[in-house]
């Protein structure tokens, strides 16, 4: 593990920068992106993930190790072939662990405070969770069973959070059209982070934009529907604890409090958003099919 640099942590001067450079490309562009309350929402949670990081990192790192030390099918070898292997390999388990985030309420609790911010900005990127990472390792668990070294794999996630940065920006518009047809961009998750329903739950990609383009969740960003920023209800607080843990509350309450029989308890948690035991919820999809049926009358 020493073999490999803590690069979130020697990133921060460049976030802080890119943050400042971006806040003036906008201000003398007059878009209004960044909001003081907002964005120091977004650090804060960001300085608490880092924090708690060290804490849930000792988790992480067990997981693998158990699974590397005892299961592991193959050695992979600290080669260059090895970590082009495993940036696919990685990226394809961040696409099912963030397309599962959105459709599971269990692991959306913890993923909906990235989506908490109605601005996206540089400062949205370090909208992180709190609780996450404490679970979704699941996701990488495959890895140390192919063979591939814990410290190799903690690395290759490390870049890419630190890739996902960048496209949290609305002074790009569109990349050149190889790369927007191979690689996330800020068009893409621009998309990703709008609560339109024909975004809802489209481009899950962490790097590499091909997995939306295979599974079916690719969506691209139409000139005739701005994005809208947020959530479809709004948490609307700017306090980092209620943001942090306010739909873990509403979770424990659907979940275990009211009369509801055991099978709707589980499927509150295992079911995706807005998912209600009475029929009266709708999900992303059925707000999607409304608002197609809208654009064809």
């Amino acid at each position: 593990m020493s073999n490999f640099p803590p690069i979130i942590l020697f990133a921060i001067p460049f976030f802080i920068l890119a943050m400042l450079l971006e806040l003036f490309i906008t201000t003398k562009q007059k878009i209004k992106t960044y909001t003081t309350k907002d964005a120091f929402s977004s650090i804060a949670m960001g300085v608490g993930n880092v924090f708690i990081g060290f804490l849930s990192k000792v988790i992480v790192l067990a997981a693998l190790y158990y699974v590397y030390d005892n299961f592991r099918v193959f050695t992979i070898p600290f080669a260059w072939w090895s970590f082009i292997l495993l940036l696919f390999a990685d990226d394809l388990s961040y696409y099912w662990f963030h397309k599962i985030s959105h459709e599971s309420r269990l692991f959306w609790a913890s993923h909906v405070i990235h989506h908490s911010s109605k601005h996206y900005n540089l400062s949205t990127a370090l909208r992180q969770t709190w609780t996450g990472n404490f679970y979704s390792f699941i996701f990488w668990l495959w890895l140390p069973l192919l063979g591939f070294h814990p410290g190799m794999i903690v690395f290759q996630m490390a870049i890419s959070l630190l890739y996902q940065f960048w496209i949290h920006t609305e002074t790009i518009d569109k990349m050149p059209k190889w790369f927007e047809a191979f690689f996330n961009t800020p068009s893409h998750h621009r998309v990703h982070h709008g609560s339109n329903p024909v975004y809802l739950d489209k481009n899950h990609a962490g790097i590499l934009i091909i997995w939306d383009r295979m599974f079916g969740t690719f969506q691209p960003e139409l000139k005739e529907e701005k994005v809208t920023y947020g959530l479809v209800t709004n948490i609307n607080t700017y306090n980092p604890i209620i943001i942090a843990f306010k739909e873990w509350g509403a979770l424990f309450k659907d979940a275990f409090f009211g009369k509801k029989s055991f099978l709707d308890r589980i499927n509150y948690i295992v079911k995706p958003p807005g998912w209600k035991h009475d029929g009266t919820g709708k999900l992303s999809s059925d707000l999607r099919e409304e608002w197609l049926k809208n654009q064809s009358t």
